[in-house]
Parts: structure tokens; C-alpha cells; sequence
């Protein structure tokens, strides 16, 4: 019945000129409390396997493995964590404005690339590289969230170099 009512009053069309992404942003409408949950608990769940990777690091035969795995699981949780906060659209949207495509493109390669290290390539000395070049991203990626910081740190590496 409400579909009826829709055709005929004419808001099926106006439906129907909009993006899918609006759409998915619309369906995906939490509350406020709900979406600070959700950040609290994705981000705890990433905090908790970064951590737990640095434990298991130790253990013979496995531990990098395991180490490797779990950190990059925990940046994932974490990147994902902020998607509740503003919405998965939205947040896709701002990973990849003109001043963090750069930043997301190279923290996102550096997940991938991890993985392929250890379990594709299996040279872990090439996965440790690529987990501290995740930190490094990751951390450049956040920078970018806030204004004018990258720029400021960029001016004191260079006055540092001089």
C-alpha cells in the first residue's frame, strides 16, 4: 500500500534520481548512541589485536605470523572503527578528497603488501618493513584529519634538514 501511495503521489521518482550511494547512506541511519558504540567497540576489537600481536611475537615459529596478522587486522578494526562515527560513505568520500588520496593509497597498499610479505611471498624481513611502514601511514593518514598539522611537520623536517 505504501509503495501505491509512493507511485502516485510522485516520490517514487524522485526515489529514483538519487545515487546509490545516497541510498545506502540513508539505509544505513544509526543513532547517535548507537554509532558510539559501535566506533568504541570496532576500536577496542583493533586496539586489542594490536596488542595481542606484540604478545604473540615471541613465540617460536609462528609469532610473526601471528604478530603480522593481528596488527593488521587491529588497523583495519581501527580504520573502520571511524566509518561509525561519520557513516561508511561519508568516510569513503573523505579517504579520498585530494588531501589524503595520496595518504589512503599508500596506507591501504601497505596493509595489502604486509600480507602478500608473509603469506604470499613469505619473506618476513619484507613484512616487518611493510608493518612499520603501516604505522608510519597510518599515522600520516590520521595527521590529515587534522588541519594544517602535515604542513607543520613538513616545515619542521625541512628546517631540521637545513
Amino acid at each position: 500500500m505504501d509503495k501505491l501511495k509512493s507511485v502516485l503521489s510522485g516520490e517514487e521518482a524522485r526515489r529514483e534520481d538519487r545515487s546509490v550511494l545516497q541510498t545506502v547512506n540513508e539505509a544505513s541511519s544509526l543513532s547517535w548512541a548507537t554509532r558510539i558504540k559501535g566506533f568504541i567497540a570496532c576500536f577496542v576489537v583493533g586496539a586489542a589485536c594490536t596488542v595481542l600481536g606484540v604478545c604473540v611475537l615471541f613465540l617460536p615459529r609462528i609469532g610473526l605470523t601471528l604478530f603480522i596478522v593481528f596488527y593488521t587486522f587491529g588497523n583495519i578494526c581501527a580504520l573502520c572503527s571511524t566509518m561509525f562515527l561519520m557513516g561508511p560513505v561519508k568516510q569513503l568520500k573523505r579517504m579520498c578528497d585530494k588531501t589524503r588520496a595520496l595518504a589512503t593509497t599508500f596506507m591501504l597498499t601497505c596493509l595489502v603488501l604486509t600480507l602478500c610479505a608473509a603469506f604470499w611471498w613469505k619473506n618476513f624481513g619484507l613484512a616487518l618493513l611493510f608493518c612499520i611502514l603501516q604505522v608510519l601511514s597510518f599515522t600520516w593518514y590520521s595527521l590529515s584529519y587534522i588541519p594544517c598539522v602535515r604542513e607543520a611537520i613538513l616545515k619542521l623536517v625541512s628546517m631540521c634538514i637545513k
